[in-house]
C-alpha cells in the first residue's frame, strides 16, 4: 500500500523502535518515562489525538506504538491580526499595506475584516487551514523524540556530534504496514527506516521482520524478546517468588533491584546459586549489600520476617534457561570471592578498637576548603553539645551524646566502609558494639545517618538524633558559608535533603529545639573561622529553612497552601522568627488550622476574623498588643455594641494567654468563637457602629477594638493570608 493511499486512512496504528547497543539500565528507565509524557504532548500540540501511546524498551531497543490515529490533523480557523486600520484603508480604499497582507495570506483584500481592539482598530483575516497528513507530521516528529531524550553521559558515536546513550544500529518506522522514509544522520553514519528489527541476541539471533504495527509484541515475543518492562517486571517476580518457595525461604522483591534487574534483560529467567555456608557468619548487611547492589542478586531468607539468610541466591538471566547450570556456576564464583573479600575486611577491622580509626580521618578530606573529617567530627560534637544545652539534657544523656559524635564517622576509614561504602553507620554501629560500646552509642552511629537514600524512616534514640542533626547543621551551615547555594535543580551536597531532615528529624522527635539560635550560633563560629559576612550567612540560612518548612507543610503534612501562608506569614518577620525559633509549634498550629477547615469550625470564625483583620490593617495597633485596657478609651464608645466588643476581648485575655502557653488552640478558637456574635453586632447588628468615624479619635478607638481581635487570633494564624471555602 503506497503511503498516499494510507493517509486517507483513519484509525492508523504508528509504530517506532529504535535499536541500539545495550543501553544502560539507568538511561533506560529515564528513557522510558521522558517518552510516556513528551509523545503524548508532542502529539496533541500537533491536534493529532490518539485511542493509546504504549511504550516500550529493553536493552537494546526503545519503542512507542500509537494506536488509534487520525489519517490527518484536522482543518482549523486561524485569526491572524494585520496592520492597523488607518494604515491599511485610505478613504475607504485598500493601501498598498492592505495588499501586502491579504497577499501574504493567500486571501482577496475583501477578505479582510476591520476590529476595535485595546489598541485601536485593525485589520483581521480568518483562514482556513487544512490539516496536513498524519505521515508528514510524524517524519518530523521521529528525529525530535530520538534526539530529544536527555541522560546522563551521553556518547557521541561514529564522526558526527549527535549524541545519545549509546550507538543506533537499526530504525523501524511503521504507519500500519507501510514503512515511512526516516532518516538519522550523524557524520557518515545513517540510519534508514525498514521494517526489520532484531530478536533476543542469543536465543533468536537472526533478524525479524514486522508485517504491521500492531504485530510488534507479538513478533518480538516470538523472537524472545519481552518489550513490554512491565510485564518483564512481572515475570521477573513471578519466577524469584516461585524459586524461594521450592528452597523454602522467602526473597524480598526490592524494587529499585527489580527495575535495574527488569532494564537488564529481554527474556528473563530465574537462576538459583549457592554459597558456603561458612559465610553466614558474616553481618546480613554485608551479605546483602554484596548480593543486591553489586551483583544484582535476590537474597533469600529464611522467612518473611526473619533477617537470617539461606546460603542461596536468584540472579535474572538473560541467557539460555538450558545454560542455568552454567550461569550459576560462574555467579557462584563471582559472589564466592565477594564474600571472601567481605570476611577478610570484616575480621581485620574487628582486630582493632573503633576509636583507633579516628587518626585517620585527618587524613581524609571532607571538602577542600572545609578541611578533613577529623575536624568535621570536631565540629558535630560542638553543636551536638549546643543542642543538649537546648534540651537541658542530664550528664549521662550528654556523655552519650558525645561519644557518638566522636565515633560517628570513624568507620568510614575501614576497610569493610572503604569496600562497601553503602554500608558506613551500619559496620560502625557493629563495630561499636563489637567494641563493647554502649549500645545507645552504637545505634547512634548507625542512626544518624537516618533518613537515607528513599527511606523515610528517622532515628528513634535521643543519641542519634542530635547527633543526626548536628551531623547536617554542620554541612548546611559550611556549604551554604562557601557560597555553595542550591540554585534550580542543582543541589550536589544534597542540602535541600539535610535541611529536611532537621525538620522532619525535629517533628518526629518532637524536639523543642530553637533552629534560629543553633543557626547563628554555628554561622558566627563559622563566619570567624572563615573571614565570611556573618549576616548574610544567617539570613541566607533561615530563608533556606522556611523554603524547607513551607514544601514540607504543603507536600508532607498536606496542609493548604494558604494555612501554610496563614502560619508562616507572607514577608512577616513576626511569624518567620516564631517558626524557626519553635518548629513544633508552626508543625501544630498548620495542622490544626488544616483539621478546623475540614471540620468546619474555621468558617465559624472567618468571617469575623478576617474582617477585622482587614479593617485593622488601616490602623497602627502593634500586632502584639493583647490588653483592652492599655490601647481602649471606654469614655469614646458610643454605642452599647462597642462596650460589649470590650468586655468580650477583656474576657478573652486569659484564653489567649493559655493557649498559648499550652500550644492548646482549640481553646483560643472557642474563645474567638464565642465572641464572633459580638463582633458581628459591632459590625452589622441593630446597634453596629461606623468604624471609619470623622472623629480621628473615635476611628483610631474602633480600629484598635478591632486590632485587638486580630491580635488575638494571630496567636494562632494570619487569617488575612486565608482563603475563604468556596
Amino acid at each position: 500500500m503506497s503511503l498516499k493511499s494510507i493517509e486517507k486512512l483513519g484509525n492508523l496504528a504508528f509504530l517506532l523502535e529504535v535499536g541500539t547497543e545495550e543501553l544502560p539500565a539507568s538511561f533506560l528507565s529515564e528513557a522510558l518515562a521522558q517518552w510516556q509524557k513528551r509523545i503524548p504532548q508532542s502529539l496533541e500540540v500537533n491536534s493529532l489525538i490518539s485511542e493509546s501511546v504504549e511504550v516500550y524498551g529493553t536493552p537494546r531497543r526503545l519503542a512507542v506504538l500509537i494506536k488509534g490515529l487520525p489519517s490527518q490533523q484536522p482543518d482549523r480557523e486561524e485569526e491572524i491580526k494585520g496592520p492597523p486600520a488607518q494604515a491599511a484603508f485610505k478613504d475607504g480604499k485598500p493601501t498598498p499595506a492592505a495588499v501586502g497582507f491579504a497577499k501574504r495570506q493567500g486571501v482577496e483584500v475583501d477578505a479582510l475584516e476591520v476590529r476595535p481592539t485595546d489598541k485601536g482598530e485593525f485589520v483581521f483575516v480568518k483562514k482556513r487551514i487544512l490539516g496536513r497528513p498524519v505521515a508528514e507530521i510524524l517524519t518530523e516528529l521521529i528525529p525530535q523524540w530520538i534526539w530529544g531524550l536527555e541522560g546522563k553521559r551521553l556518547m557521541r558515536w561514529g564522526n558526527g556530534d549527535a549524541k545519545f546513550s549509546r550507538p543506533i544500529r537499526w530504525l523501524v518506522a511503521l504507519l500500519d504496514e507501510t514503512v515511512l522514509p526516516i532518516e538519522l544522520v550523524n557524520g557518515s553514519e545513517r540510519v534508514q527506516s525498514d521494517r526489520i528489527s532484531q530478536g533476543h541476541r542469543v536465543l533468536h539471533p537472526e533478524p525479524v521482520s514486522i508485517t504491521h504495527a500492531t504485530d510488534y509484541v507479538t513478533t518480538l515475543s516470538q523472537a524472545s524478546v519481552t518489550v513490554d518492562a512491565n510485564q518483564r517486571a512481572n515475570i521477573i517476580k513471578e519466577q524469584v517468588q516461585s524459586t524461594v518457595q521450592k528452597l523454602n525461604g522467602y526473597s524480598e522483591i526490592y524494587p529499585n533491584l527489580l527495575e535495574e534487574v527488569t532494564n537488564l534483560v529481554e527474556y528473563p529467567s530465574s537462576v538459583v546459586g549457592r554459597f558456603e555456608p561458612e559465610f553466614l557468619n558474616l553481618p546480613t548487611e554485608v551479605i546483602t549489600t554484596v548480593m543486591v547492589s553489586h551483583q544484582r542478586y535476590f537474597p533469600v531468607f529464611k522467612t518473611a520476617n526473619s533477617k537470617e539468610l539461606l546460603p542461596y541466591f536468584i540472579t535474572i538471566s538473560n541467557g539460555d534457561i538450558t545454560k542455568s547450570d552454567i550461569i550459576a556456576v560462574g555467579n557462584e564464583r563471582v559472589i564466592r570471592a565477594r564474600l571472601a573479600d567481605g570476611r577478610f575486611f570484616y575480621e581485620a577491622d574487628l582486630a582493632k578498637p573503633i576509636d583507633s580509626f579516628l587518626p585517620q580521618l585527618e587524613k581524609v578530606t571532607f571538602q577542600e576548603d572545609l578541611g578533613s573529617l577529623r575536624a568535621k567530627v570536631d565540629r558535630i560534637g560542638k553543636i551536638a553539645a549546643q543542642i543538649t544545652t537546648q534540651l537541658q539534657l542530664e550528664e549521662n544523656q550528654r556523655q552519650k551524646i558525645q561519644r557518638a559524635a566522636l565515633l560517628c564517622k570513624a568507620d568510614l576509614v575501614s576497610q569493610m566502609v572503604y569496600e562497601f561504602p553503602e554500608l558506613q553507620g551500619i559496620m560502625g554501629q557493629k563495630y561499636a558494639l563489637a567494641n563493647g560500646e554502649n549500645t545507645e552509642v552504637a545505634t547512634a552511629i548507625f542512626e544518624h545517618y537516618l533518613p537515607r537514600g528513599a527511606d523515610d524512616i528517622l532515628p528513634e534514640t535521643l543519641t542519634g538524633q542530635v547527633v543526626g542533626l548536628a551531623d547536617r547543621l554542620d554541612t548546611l551551615v559550611s556549604i551554604f558559608g562557601l557560597g555553595l547555594i542550591p540554585t534550580g535543580s542543582s543541589d550536589p551536597f544534597a542540602l535541600r535533603r539535610a535541611a529536611n531532615a532537621v525538620i522532619n528529624i525535629t517533628w518526629s522527635a518532637n524536639l523543642p529545639i530553637n533552629i534560629e539560635n543553633l543557626l547563628e550560633q554555628i554561622a558566627t563560629d563559622f563566619a570567624a573561622d572563615h573571614n565570611k559576612n556573618q549576616a548574610e550567612l544567617i539570613a541566607a540560612l533561615q530563608e533556606f529553612f522556611l523554603q524547607r518548612i513551607r514544601t514540607l507543610l504543603q507536600e508532607e503534612k498536606q496542609i493548604d497552601y494558604d494555612l501554610v501562608n496563614a502560619v508562616l506569614g507572607e514577608n512577616d518577620p513576626e511569624y518567620t522568627e516564631r517558626a524557626l525559633k519553635d518548629l513544633l509549634d508552626v508543625r501544630d498550629r498548620a495542622l490544626y488550622l488544616q483539621q478546623i477547615r475540614n471540620d468546619s469550625t474555621l468558617d465559624n470564625i472567618y468571617e469575623t476574623v478576617n474582617r477585622s483583620t482587614r479593617l485593622a490593617a488601616q490602623g497602627d495597633l502593634d500586632t502584639k498588643q493583647l490588653e483592652p485596657a492599655d490601647v481602649v478609651r471606654q469614655e469614646l464608645f458610643q454605642k452599647a455594641s462597642e462596650g460589649a466588643l470590650y468586655h468580650a476581648l477583656v474576657d478573652l485575655v486569659p484564653q489567649t494567654q493559655a493557649s498559648l502557653e499550652t500550644r492548646n488552640y482549640q481553646l483560643l478558637v472557642a474563645a474567638l468563637a464565642k465572641i464572633a456574635p459580638t463582633v458581628s453586632n459591632f459590625f452589622d447588628g441593630a446597634d453596629s457602629v461606623l468604624v471609619m468615624d470623622s472623629d480621628p479619635d473615635i476611628k483610631h478607638n474602633r480600629l484598635n477594638l478591632l486590632g485587638l481581635v486580630r491580635n488575638h487570633a494571630r496567636i494562632l494564624a494570619d487569617f488575612g493570608a486565608i482563603v475563604k471555602n468556596l
